[in-house]
This record gives C-alpha cells, structure tokens and sequence, in this order.
C-alpha cells in the first residue's frame, strides 16, 4: 500500500491541488515520522508542528509544490524561529526577518516543518555541532549524512519531508546527496538571490535543491530561482520553467570525464571509482561521446580557495567577545582565526586569482557540453571519521581528501549535480557528478532526468521508510 511519503513531491503537490489529500494530511503525516524517526536521523535543529499545522490550513497559492511539507536549512534565518547557524553561540537566536529563498519556499506554497540540521557556520563537510546530534544517512546510521546540508539530506532520505532546501559553498548540497542516496543540485552563481544579508561575498556559495528525484529537485529550484532587487549580479532568467527541461530531449552531448582529485592527494574508494565508470557507460549507451581529459583545474589554485574560505568563517567570529569565542568549536575558531588574520589586499589578490582560474577552466572546457567526476572520495564514511577537535588543520585536510571535486564548480560559478546512480554491496549510497557551463541549468537537468529515466533509483530506499 502506497504511503504518503511515497509519493513524489511533484505527486503530493498535485494530489493536494485534485484535492485528493490536504496539506494538514501531509503536514500530519511528516511530523508523525518527526517524532518517530528524528532521534536516530539528526536531521532536524528545531521543530515548528504549530507553525505548520496553522500554516497548512492558510491559503497556498496555485504552484505545483503548494501543500508539501518540507524544511529550511538553519543558515537561514526565519522570522520568529530559532536559527542558530549549528553554533552554540547562536542557540537562542530568532530572527525577525525571514531570508529570500525562505520568503520564496513560503511563496512557493510550501510548507515548513522546521530548521534542518548544518556544521556550526556550515563551514565542514560533516554534520557534527553542539546545538543538536549529529546527522546520519538514513541507510546506516552509524554513518554520516554528509554536511552541511546534512540535516536536509537526512531529511528527506529519511521521508521527514518530500524535499528541502540547502545550500553549497564547496560541495555542501552535493556532498549530502552522494551520502545519502538523494539529487543534490548546486545551480549557477546568481541564480538564486542571497538577499537580504548578501553576507557571502566571495560568490562560491548559493541555494538549492536535495530530492528523491531530479525533477522534484527542477521544480523547488524553480521555487527558488529568480533575483531579488538590489541584487549585485545575477544568472540569466530561464526562458521555461527548469521543470520543463526536464522532459526536453538533451541530444547527443560531448562530454568530458576525469577522475583523478582536484585539490587533494587521495586514494579514490574502488566504488566510487566503479560509479564513475558505470556512469560513463550509461551516457555512452545514451548516446553521448565521453572524452577522458585531463584535470582542468591546477593545484595551485587551492590556497587561494581556502584563503576566501578562511575569510567566510572569519566574517562570522570577528565580531564575538572572548565569551562566545569559548562556545566555538576547534575548527571554527581554527579557521576563523586564520580568516581574521588575512589582510584586506590578501584578500583582494585571493579573490581575483580565484576569478581568473575560472576563466582559464571554463575556457579548457568550453569544447564540452558537459563534464563527469565522482561526487566524493568515498561512500559514506563513520560519524567522527573527519573530525578531529585536538588538530583541526588535520580535520580541513581530511575534508579536502573526502571531497577532491566538489569545490571546482563553486570556484568557476557552474551548475553542478549530483546523482544517486550506484550503491556498494553493503548499500551505501554513492553519487556521481554532471556540470555544465553557467547558466546552463536546462541542460543538466535535461540530460539528469534522461540519466533518471535509463536507471530509476527511486525505488530504493533506507531501513527506516
């Protein structure tokens, strides 16, 4: 018997439009699965049932996503919830202005359950901080759901919500989804507004979307995209709805593939080896050409990454007296203080490097339509098997070396997915990765939901659904 958390959040929307079932049905139904599976899953930071029974009787609008349950990642601040940015010295934290892709979700018709589970800062990779547990994958739950859209991740891999909201400054929606068997798609710089803080000055990080499936995932990016007034740059507006790609023919592509780690050396996991591989088999079967190439980024360009990284962490522990400073965790407080210490033409020069080596890697790849890597370095690895609080500058390297390719495409600015394509004989997830040119969203998602349609995955799903 199908269960409501079965369905499709595209499904849930329609039903909820054929008046079939409620959004006080759905809202009931996720926050039953709240309650039942959260203490296990870490997914969640902060429960609002109230605001969510109260808002599913509220009028909705006529969006396809209107009446789904789903949840805000805690980087976000919300009006007249608790948003703690995954630090202890923001535990008791309520906003009084909801962000722009929070005001979008609710405009969207969506229905929030609550604030999804990040790193203090969502600075790791992980999902380990001291205001909630840690987040797991729902498929072992002795093993990380990623970060720093974890929480999100495990949220909807876990069917505690139909889709949600993250966010990726250096794989941070990409990452979650290979841990956790999902659709994570980091779209093209500017394509989703940081408005009203525009607090990421560097352009790596933006918004977007973790699914089940690759056209759920188009259709809260349609939710999401668009820019707001005063805005400082911004991706060029679709033509058509991005769902509508979806069921557009991509046509036969030239895509390029490497496998070998971009900021790190590392040994690569033979199953996400094996996942790249099978994929590229996949795309040749669609009838797309695979061009192996060299790796398009150079080494050296990684110091300048972590230089602007550094001086994102260091934005939000500037300002802190010596008390909150002693709520920080060791990384944070580690890297921030390496952020507060860079000078402002160190800064200048960082940035501007980043931007010309992504001129010179858009340029090496502009031949391609499309580019194939492995997701992460490794199938979901043990809660604590990155962290490492007594040497945290061991702890950024071990990141580094999870998560060789992610990274990439935050510096050049491009959409980026990854897709649940393989799981290893113990039936852990493992993504891989497409990217494609700016702006060129349509296209990814187009070959995706191609990609989808040769092998299903949706049927596959965690002990706890």
């Amino acid at each position: 018997m199908t269960a409501l958390h079965d369905l499709t959040a595209l499904e849930q929307g329609a039903a909820v439009a054929a008046r079939v079932v409620s959004p006080a049905e759905l809202v009931e139904h996720y926050l039953e699965r709240v309650q039942r599976l959260d203490a296990e899953l870490g997914a969640f930071v902060t429960v609002t049932a109230e605001r969510a029974r109260q808002r599913a009787f509220a009028p909705l609008g006529p969006g396809p996503l209107a009446g789904v349950p789903t949840a805000v990642k805690d980087l976000n601040t919300t009006a007249g919830v608790r948003t703690t940015f995954g630090s202890a010295v923001y535990a008791d934290n309520v906003p009084d202005v909801d962000d722009e892709v929070v005001a979008r979700i609710r405009a969207g018709g969506l229905i929030s359950l609550g604030k999804t589970n990040t790193p203090e800062f969502g600075s790791p990779c992980y999902t380990e901080n001291d205001v909630a547990p840690p987040a797991v994958t729902p498929w072992d739950t002795s093993r990380m759901a990623g970060g720093s859209s974890g929480g999100a991740a495990a949220a909807v891999a876990g069917g505690l919500v139909a889709v949600a909201q993250g966010s990726d400054g250096g794989g941070s929606i990409r990452i979650p989804a290979s841990c956790c068997g999902l659709v994570g798609l980091k779209p093209t710089r500017g394509r989703i507004s940081g408005s009203p803080t525009y607090g990421e000055i560097t352009g790596l990080a933006t918004a977007g979307p973790l699914a089940r499936n690759v056209r759920d995932a188009a259709a809260l990016l349609d939710v999401m995209a668009g820019r707001a007034v005063g805005d400082p740059f911004w991706a060029p507006e679709s033509r058509h709805p991005f769902l509508l790609h979806c069921e557009a023919d991509p046509g036969p592509l030239r895509i390029a593939r490497f496998a070998e780690p971009v900021i790190a050396d590392t040994e690569v996991d033979g199953e996400c080896l094996a996942a790249w591989a099978d994929a590229s088999k996949l795309l040749e079967q669609l009838g797309h050409e695979i061009v192996d190439i060299a790796v398009p980024m150079p080494r050296d360009a990684v110091p300048f990454f972590e230089t602007c990284w550094a001086v994102l962490t260091g934005l939000s522990t500037v300002t802190l007296d010596d008390d909150a400073r002693g709520k920080l965790r060791p990384l944070t407080r580690w890297l921030g203080e390496k952020g507060e210490q860079v000078s402002g033409p160190e800064f200048g020069l960082a940035l501007g490097e980043l931007r010309r080596v992504a001129a010179r890697t858009l340029e090496t790849l502009a031949p391609y339509d499309v580019v194939l890597t492995p997701t992460l370095a490794s199938p979901p690895l043990p809660v604590g098997a990155l962290r490492d609080d007594e040497d945290p500058a061991a702890d950024f390297e071990a990141q580094k070396r999870f998560t060789p390719w992610t990274s990439m495409w935050n510096v050049t600015g491009s959409p980026a997915i990854s897709l649940p394509l393989h799981e290893t004989a113990r039936g852990l997830p493992v993504g891989v990765m497409l990217a494609a040119a700016p702006g060129r969203e349509d296209l990814l998602l187009a070959l995706a939901a191609q990609v989808e349609e040769a092998a299903p995955w949706e049927d596959r799903t965690p002990p706890c659904w």
